[in-house]
């Protein structure tokens, strides 16, 4: 390639450049890169920024319908991703996922790598010619993408976790951008979060004139000490929950039975837009984000989420949470005061949180001397993946009794050690939910 750095311009490289720079610095790096990164789509100059590795790099106007990037940025994103290390074996599963979105769906510019992926590879094969995307932030995903049967009818998709904590990276660090860049687009080309949706959900109207809303009954417990193994057997069920109202909103008509996966029973039937609120946000088997959902479900409606955690018998029995909500909590109440943060932006008073929350585990609960919970703040300037605490988890469990009595005494009363008759003598582990699929699983 025989373009060079354009004199004068403050250190600027054509987009031609910059893809013949990123491909030389990272030919040996351990996430494979793409030849045109800065040139072919997804990439696109013309919306002020294009994503290399986990780094947003801004593009200029050049003259002539010519864009140039900053060469020194360009360096900075190649070494950041040559820092990162690969293991194969250790895999992710990325799709397919029920409710995936649909073909022709408007995607804007937005990376939303998971989305971009799925449709592509749920194309027809004759279609995939003209639709192709070239590469994901500079990452050529298709050679290391691993797909898998296992038996089953269909394949299932999977990636390197080092991989994915790239994408996640571009895919926040994106976010970052468009948010301090207040472009307007950002509300078109998004399609709302789950989290949007379920509070529009929650506005639902309690009666309807033409529906059977009027007739819905509130939930007394009817399901209670019942296992979720036996009872979404039953002929019949489906049409019975759809005969309640929501148990935590008690609004919407409930949808789904909500039920414990330590333990198995039931919980109560639920709406989809407050199952989906409470499900936990994982990212691995062991790793969830601490999304800002948390607050409500640990602050703002503290006692009705508590009471319902607390209908499965093995939780109210041992004081406790299943282990992916215990390890949120821990995250976003008990370790609270040891997050860093920052100076808020220019204009606004006071300082806020920075970086996001995150919270992973090592061991089982049903060992608990074993177990394990790391607190992490990710995206951090003071250091990117900042530990901030390490807490074995009878301590957590301790520090959450303390905390119920506390924040919900009516809730904290109805549970104790003395109501272990009837409870399965082994627990179950925790099924982690990698594939995303059905939101009844917490």
């Amino acid at each position: 390639m025989s373009e060079r750095v354009i004199p004068g311009q403050g250190g600027l490289i054509s987009l031609g450049a910059a893809d013949a720079l990123w491909s030389g610095l990272t030919g040996d790096a351990a996430v494979p890169t793409a030849a045109a990164a800065v040139t072919c789509s997804p990439a696109s100059a013309r919306v002020g920024y294009v994503l290399l590795g986990s780094r947003v790099v801004a593009t200029v106007p050049a003259g002539g319908g010519q864009w140039s990037v900053p060469e020194v940025e360009v360096r900075r994103a190649a070494a950041e991703l040559n820092s990162v290390g690969v293991d194969r074996r250790e895999l992710v599963r990325i799709g397919p996922f029920r409710g995936a979105p649909r073909q022709g769906h408007r995607e804007g510019t937005l990376l939303r790598w998971r989305q971009r992926i799925a449709r592509e590879l749920q194309e027809p094969a004759h279609g995939r010619v003209a639709r192709r995307t070239s590469h994901l932030a500079g990452v050529d995903w298709r050679r290391v993408l691993v797909k898998q049967t296992d038996g089953q009818p269909a394949e299932s998709w999977w990636l390197p976790r080092a991989v994915v904590r790239v994408l996640d990276g571009a895919e926040h660090a994106e976010r970052q951008w468009r948010q301090a860049a207040r472009q307007p687009s950002e509300a078109v080309t998004e399609p709302p979060s789950p989290h949007r949706q379920a509070q529009a959900a929650d506005s639902w109207p309690t009666t309807s004139t033409d529906g059977p809303s009027t007739a819905l009954r509130l939930y007394n417990g009817e399901l209670q000490g019942q296992l979720y193994s036996v009872l979404s057997r039953k002929p019949g069920i489906s049409g019975k929950v759809a005969g309640w109202r929501c148990a935590v909103c008690r609004t919407a008509p409930a949808a789904v039975l909500d039920h414990c996966h330590e333990h198995g029973y039931v919980r109560a039937p639920v709406c989809h837009s407050c199952n989906t609120q409470e499900r936990p946000d994982h990212l691995y088997s062991n790793d969830i984000r601490v999304a800002g959902h948390y607050t409500r479900l640990f602050e703002t409606h503290t006692a009705d989420w508590l009471r319902h955690w607390h209908r499965c018998s093995g939780c109210r029995a041992r004081t406790t949470l299943p282990l992916p909500h215990l390890a949120a909590w821990t995250a976003c109440t008990a370790c609270r005061p040891l997050r860093p943060a920052h100076r808020a932006s220019r204009g606004s008073r006071g300082s806020k949180p920075c970086g996001l929350l995150r919270v992973s585990w090592t061991g089982s609960q049903n060992a608990p001397r074993s177990c394990l919970l790391t607190v992490a703040v990710d995206f951090c300037p003071s250091g990117e993946h900042r530990v901030l605490a390490r807490v074995p988890y009878r301590e957590a469990v301790e520090r959450f009794r303390t905390w119920l009595a506390e924040a919900a005494p009516d809730v904290a009363a109805a549970a104790g050690p003395d109501r272990l008759d009837g409870l399965p003598a082994r627990p179950r582990p925790v099924i982690a939910d990698t594939t995303s699929e059905g939101l009844t699983l917490f």
